[in-house]
């Protein structure tokens, strides 16, 4: 089975290979998204967020998954100094950091149990696999049509923070301003939403951010500073080259 839809922003691709995966499962699996997009959005004024940010709703008023994502968002402020923020001076309330991988690594539960064993679930570029080898393909820093590399997972997940698609997006939170000295940072991780939020929060860092995020437990990284150089992981699963 294989499924495309444009939620959150960006397109989702689901592709599963095992029988009797029927397309009630894609169904759930996007109607979750969804849903997500509704209650989560900083941008839709009706939101849970939104309505929680005006003050409307009080912590006490939120949904338990919001304040698991709340939770998380600050956990990853204080183990970033406030380099990750997800409430900065004069702007919005936006968790978006942590509900993207979060939401997306849910929906790939959400397969787990309807009994898929085999598949890849790539929201914008951050993927979710189970079942492989599967090879995924990191996109270059600066030119669109290049990968600068391609790791090989079995089960797990990447993400990649970089300016190529959004721009300067990314702030550090310890100075509002856009983030700097990095070009691009992916990291793999067991969970999706351990390896987005990672990649964003190493992505505000700086350069001091590769080091930060290989630390965490479980996370490979593979970074590009603003000086073209490469850093990466010694478990970062670089595919073996192939031969014709």
């Amino acid at each position: 089975m294989r499924r495309v839809e444009h939620v959150m922003g960006f397109p989702v691709s689901l592709r599963v290979d095992d029988e009797g995966i029927g397309d009630e499962v894609a169904d759930a699996l996007f109607a979750w998204l969804r849903e997500v997009d509704d209650r989560f959005s900083p941008f839709r004024p009706d939101s849970e967020v939104c309505r929680h940010d005006r003050g409307e709703l009080e912590l006490g008023d939120l949904s338990a998954d919001l304040t698991e994502v709340l939770d998380l968002c600050e956990q990853y402020r204080v183990a970033t100094g406030g380099a990750f923020d997800v409430r900065l001076p004069g702007r919005p309330l936006d968790p978006c950091a942590v509900v993207k991988g979060w939401s997306v690594q849910r929906a790939a539960e959400l397969l787990t149990a309807a009994g898929a064993r085999r598949f890849i679930l790539n929201a914008g570029g951050d993927v979710v696999v189970s079942g492989g080898p599967w090879r995924v393909g990191i996109r270059h820093p600066e030119h669109a049509d290049q990968l600068c590399t391609v790791l090989e997972l079995t089960d797990g997940a990447v993400a990649t923070s970089a300016r190529y698609e959004r721009g300067d997006h990314i702030l550090d939170g310890r100075t509002g301003t856009p983030a700097t000295g990095l070009l691009s940072i992916s990291v793999v991780s067991p969970s999706l939403t351990e390896a987005d939020a990672t990649a964003t929060a190493a992505f505000a860092m700086g350069p001091a951010g590769v080091d930060w995020a290989a630390s965490r437990p479980g996370c490979e990284v593979f970074g590009v500073d603003d000086e073209r150089r490469v850093r990466r992981t010694a478990g970062f699963p670089v595919a073996m080259a192939t031969t014709a």
